[in-house]
């Protein structure tokens, strides 16, 4: 094997794990990114949850009856 072979095999060797290495580098990026969506998603579900809630409680005080109203009386 003369030099530019041996120059030859260790290029294609290093590429491949050059290659190896950005694969693993984009999968770890992409499992990050999904747990990132994960924790977001069950935010957005807790807050919307919360509204909802929040809506009942003001709907119901909003149609409570006042505690200050006078009632008037009819006659018969």
């Amino acid at each position: 094997m003369n030099i530019s072979s041996k120059i030859r095999a260790l290029n294609t060797t290093d590429r491949r794990r050059e290659r190896g290495m950005v694969t693993a580098l984009f999968i770890a990026l992409l499992a990050i990114m999904m747990v990132l969506i994960m924790v977001e998603s069950s935010a957005v579900i807790r807050l919307h949850r919360e509204v909802k809630m929040l809506e009942q409680q003001q709907l119901k005080r909003l149609n409570a009856q006042p505690t200050n109203s006078v009632h008037l009386a009819t006659q018969p």
